[in-house]
């Protein structure tokens, strides 16, 4: 596993040139500001070459600038506030802000259309059918993600638990174990308790699924199979278009999996809705 960025800077820093010093140094105090730049802005700001700029990721040990880059953005965005967001969003200018919302949701999808292998998603798939208990650990935000999934999977599967986590999350989340499935869904910044209940949950032999940003989630280390779903924000706010399409479409090939309990259950639900005026009618 590759070190993080500050620890691959300070592993070099004493070989390197005064140029190399000068980007290591403005990389550490203006991480908020550098994550936005490419090689030829870094340098400019800086008054280097971009040549430098691109020859010192390499020094590092990157295959080039971008791959820097994304090791920066690694470290950011579990770094930076939900004001530092805000005020690097009000830099970038307050026009068309429908226009670049929607087109940040549009292209968080696409990337993770292109980045989930079919294999990794019905491994994914095979562990929810085959769970006896299913638990579901999705705090702060995300607890919008969690309570989608839960609610469809409690509908398909009626083996689903949300924990809420208010006062008596490790109470709710220990009977997990050999057996059953906890599934963990984060985003930067990543809750500490939702870390923490997926290592607590995989040393007490439960299976683990982690639904998170990427391979280098804490989540990861503590998970039998992550998914990973984009979730980059123009602001304060995480965009979860890409996670909810990803939860989506999990849910559909759950359903999918047995389509004819699915039809009897639904069925059967249709019955009760229709029984009780769940849902308006004219």
């Amino acid at each position: 596993m590759k070190h993080s960025l500050v620890k691959n800077i300070q592993e070099h820093y004493h070989g390197m040139s005064a140029s190399h010093k000068k980007i290591a140094e403005y990389l550490l105090d203006h991480y908020d500001k550098a994550v936005f730049l490419t090689a030829k802005e870094l340098g400019q700001t800086l008054g280097v070459s971009e040549a430098t700029v691109i020859r010192f990721a390499v020094a590092l040990n990157y295959k080039g600038y971008p791959e820097l880059q994304q090791a920066l953005q690694d470290m950011v965005k579990n770094k930076i506030t939900t004001v530092e967001r805000l005020r690097l969003a009000l830099l970038d200018g307050q026009t068309n802000l429908p226009h670049k919302a929607l087109s940040t949701d549009i292209s968080n999808i696409q990337l993770t259309m292109e980045e989930v292998t079919s294999a990794d998603f019905e491994k994914a798939v095979n562990e929810i059918i085959q769970a006896r208990n299913i638990y579901i650990v999705s705090l702060r935000s995300a607890t919008a993600l969690g309570y989608f999934l839960h609610f469809y999977l409690q509908l398909l599967l009626q083996n689903s638990r949300l924990i809420h986590g208010v006062g008596t999350f490790f109470e709710e989340i220990r009977p997990a174990g050999p057996g059953d499935l906890v599934i963990g869904i984060s985003f930067p910044r990543y809750t500490r308790q939702t870390v923490e209940g997926l290592k607590y949950a995989r040393e007490n032999g439960a299976r683990v699924l982690a639904i998170t940003d990427s391979l280098t989630s804490p989540l990861a280390p503590y998970s039998h199979h992550v998914l990973t779903a984009r979730s980059q924000q123009i602001s304060f706010i995480d965009s979860f278009a890409a996670p909810l399409s990803l939860i989506n479409a999990l849910i559909l090939a759950v359903g999918a999996r047995d389509s004819a309990k699915t039809a009897d259950v639904l069925r059967q639900m249709e019955a009760v809705w229709e029984s009780y005026r769940v849902y308006h009618s004219e």
